[in-house]
């Protein structure tokens, strides 16, 4: 789809990145589904009254002396198999056992040793003999009572949604076919025609980092290629934070910590542009979605946008390349930066959401609040001489896009609300001088679903 004047895009999300919230259906036939990879467990024995520890969050002996828990009493499961699992420690290591069998957190890099059985009945396999000694010589001689060492009362909560999760949860046996399903209905032809006919006139398609491999690896199973090629030919005319929809497996920040990943990221970023840079309907590239600034530093980014950029502009000159601005820091940091390259776009992401200040906010504060800071905020970052420079349909334009939702924190808000307040965020939105896209296409929650939206007429784009 060729873009006229500005984009009216919307994403597809939860197509060919998993993110359980959109459709949590995918996950219903997982068994124990509730303890996937990056689920945080905290264990209370029922003989003790207290709870394992990593003491000092990781490095030493594991405890269970804590009248309460918090960080270092918290564990994140790494997933082996349906009843097997490995524990993280708050410091990034490992629980695993001695050749004493004391249950100890000193390894990095999980192995046999550090894997341990879950066997459900509001229990686990290991014992806590005394508060300074956790253990792990259960044999099966457990009588499931309060005073039986090998009984513990878990608490789970935190668990993640994303694709990996969903593949390492089915197992490689079965997530192939769960997977190719999903692709092949999720999103088809008709749905293109849908968004052509309802006055948008691009799409946004996140995908993983390992789209580009061959094979594809482990628990991540291949295939999304096949439906973004197919994406594009619907489309054509006459995926660093750590959540769940950047393939995180535990929520730690690893992309531009552990060494060689952004390399990888920006080969799999040339691999896309020279596959798809012929494409007439390929409008942009964007580097990375939504990095942290907590995680990531300026200067490790500002590297990786120099090389993605390098990386797209050497199979071709028209597309346009997307720097996402950092979470939490200054929207118009790369700006300085970007002034000087051809073809580039600022993107940002608005919503009245995800933050305390909006609780117990009313419709109408929202919705002025839109008309006001936020249309203030796109006005920083829309410079009026148009640097870094971004051709829309022939008009020069300033760096600036806008993800955006009519979805908000106010109870009880009537359908009319709902049509005021995307209103109200189209009128401003209509500022952004590249264009903008809805967050999502397709939702099981309805006001994330942009079809559902223009379907039941709370959007009206034509």
């Amino acid at each position: 789809m060729a873009p006229t004047n500005t984009i009216k895009a919307v994403n597809l999300g939860g197509w060919l990145v998993t993110e359980g919230w959109i459709n949590p259906s995918l996950f219903n036939r997982i068994v124990n589904n509730d303890l996937l990879d990056g689920t945080q467990v905290q264990l209370r024995s029922v003989a003790l009254g207290k709870y394992p520890c990593a003491e000092n969050g990781g490095g030493t002996v594991v405890v269970a002396n804590r009248a309460s828990p918090s960080g270092w009493e918290t564990f994140k499961l790494w997933r082996v198999d349906a009843t097997h699992f490995q524990f993280r420690v708050f410091f990034k290591q490992f629980v695993a056992v001695n050749n004493g069998g004391n249950a100890v957190d000193v390894t990095t890099r999980p192995g046999p040793a550090e894997t341990f059985e879950i066997v459900r009945r509001t229990g686990d396999p290991n014992r806590a003999k005394t508060e300074n000694s956790v253990t792990a010589d259960f044999v099966g001689d457990g009588n499931w009572g309060n005073d039986d060492p090998s009984v513990f009362l878990m608490t789970a909560f935190g668990t993640m949604g994303g694709e990996y999760q969903l593949t390492n949860g089915y197992g490689l046996a079965r997530a192939p076919t769960v997977m190719r399903e999903h692709w092949q209905s999720f999103i088809v032809e008709e749905d293109f025609k849908f968004i052509k006919d309802n006055g948008l006139n691009a799409v946004r398609v996140p995908v993983g980092w390992w789209i580009a491999s061959d094979p594809t690896p482990a628990p991540y199973v291949g295939g999304s290629l096949e439906a973004l090629d197919n994406a594009f030919s619907w489309a054509d005319p006459g995926s660093q934070n750590g959540d769940e929809h950047s393939g995180g497996r535990d929520g730690i920040i690893e992309w531009g910590v552990e060494p060689g990943s952004i390399e990888k990221t920006v080969s799999v970023i040339e691999f896309l542009a020279r596959r798809y840079a012929s494409r007439p309907s390929l409008i942009a590239v964007e580097l990375i979605n939504e990095p942290r600034a907590e995680g990531v530093g300026f200067d490790t980014l500002k590297s990786y946008y120099q090389a993605g950029y390098d990386a797209v502009r050497r199979h071709t000159s028209t597309a346009y390349v997307i720097f996402s601005a950092r979470l939490s820091a200054d929207a118009g940091e790369f700006i300085p930066f970007t002034s000087g390259l051809d073809g580039t776009v600022l993107d940002v992401h608005y919503y009245n959401l995800f933050s305390d200040m909006f609780d117990g906010w009313t419709a109408q504060q929202n919705i002025d609040y839109v008309h006001n800071q936020r249309a203030n905020q796109l006005a920083a970052v829309t410079k009026s001489n148009g640097r870094p420079l971004s051709v829309v349909g022939g008009t020069p334009t300033q760096p600036s896009r806008w993800e955006w939702v009519a979805e908000w924190n106010v109870n009880n808000a009537t359908p009319e609300d709902y049509r005021r307040f995307a209103e109200a965020q189209l009128k401003v939105l209509g500022n952004a001088s590249f264009g903008c896209a809805y967050w999502t296409y397709k939702c099981e929650k309805q006001h994330w679903s942009l079809r559902w939206m223009i379907t039941n007429g709370y959007i009206s784009l034509v």
